[in-house]
């Protein structure tokens, strides 16, 4: 754990050199809710071994719970501090970036609940930040004036249709938005409710083998 000139409390670790095609990726991992900088390390792994892994914890507390933005009620949230917290975690990684070493364009986002919604909130307003997100459990974090160029980006977005938080529509229409930015986009529908089940991870991992698969076709 840092707590360093990069302002966010967060872990890194480096990739592992002799994963093939991995090794120049770098997995931002955003927890959900109550959340710190160790959650999601595992789930990251698991999504794509070898990868690089820088994993913040959100600066906003709601209550004793770690978040990376303000809401105002469940499904309500602070959009001025949103935006403001978007634009800072868009610095802290380019930051980290010079400090560690990676590629800022290999950088791909994997973030739960809260997470994915400040992930989104990136793709939404800082199209060139990222070169790929998996959000699990996402809504919709704004309705954005314009639509973003997404044009080189990939997205895996997995949900359930039966989450108490986040209307099937909501997602439907995030992902229908990232397409019309020319997102390459893969959408995955559970059952269930707002958690990660096992078929989601093994989407998402068969999502993030083909980024790399479409890296290693360039090299």
């Amino acid at each position: 754990m840092r707590e360093s000139t990069l302002d966010f409390v967060h872990r890194y670790i480096p990739p592992n050199p002799d994963a093939d095609g991995v090794s120049g990726i770098t997995l931002l991992a955003l927890h959900g809710t109550g959340g710190d900088e160790t959650d999601l390390i595992p789930l990251a792994q698991a999504i794509l071994p070898g990868a690089g892994v820088l994993s913040p914890r959100g600066k906003v507390l709601e209550g004793n719970a770690p978040r990376f933005f303000r809401r105002l009620a469940e499904g309500v949230l602070d959009q001025e501090d949103l935006k403001f917290r978007t634009g800072e975690l868009v610095q802290f990684v380019e930051a980290a970036s010079a400090e560690y070493g990676f590629d800022r364009a290999s950088v791909v986002a994997v973030g739960f609940s809260n997470g994915a919604n400040i992930a989104a909130s990136i793709l939404l307003r800082h199209p060139n930040a990222l070169r790929g997100a998996a959000l699990l459990s996402p809504m919709l974090p704004f309705e954005p004036e314009s639509t973003p160029d997404l044009g080189e980006t990939d997205v895996f977005v997995g949900a359930g249709r039966a989450d108490p938080l986040v209307p099937v529509e909501q997602v439907k229409h995030l992902a229908d938005l990232l397409k019309s930015g020319g997102a390459n986009v893969t959408v995955h529908w559970d059952q269930g409710g707002h958690s990660i089940s096992p078929s989601e991870l093994r989407a998402a991992q068969k999502w993030a083998a083909g980024l790399v698969e479409a890296a290693e076709q360039f090299r």
